[in-house]
């Protein structure tokens, strides 16, 4: 009898832990869209689906960038997200502020 409580009382623990496991990890969370950029030369680059709260280095300098996902976008002067130029609504997009170097999408 007390094999069998013992047993019982395992195989609760086991499953609360699983549970409590499994209930407090989140799946990362992502705009969906592009985030479109050009250099100044015209060549044109993109970030499909970019996750929120990371800090995405450009692979060159924005002369215009375009915001075509469902969440704001900072923008940010920098490789590290440090100096704040402008946020930009979905669907909305800027030029000529600077070069942008990084971009954050706030989720």
């Amino acid at each position: 009898m007390f094999a069998l409580a013992r047993l019982g009382r395992l195989g609760l623990s086991v499953g609360m832990a699983a549970v409590l496991v499994t209930g407090l990890s989140t799946a990362a969370q992502a705009a969906t869209g592009q985030i479109r950029y050009f250099s100044v030369d015209g060549q044109q680059f993109t970030i499909t689906d970019p996750p929120d709260n990371v800090c995405i280095t450009l692979q060159v300098r924005a002369a215009s960038i375009a915001n075509e996902t469902d969440r704001t976008v900072n923008v940010y002067l920098g490789t590290s997200c440090a100096t704040f130029v402008t946020a930009l609504e979905p669907g909305r997009g800027v030029s000529s502020v600077g070069g942008p170097q990084s971009v954050r999408v706030i989720g």
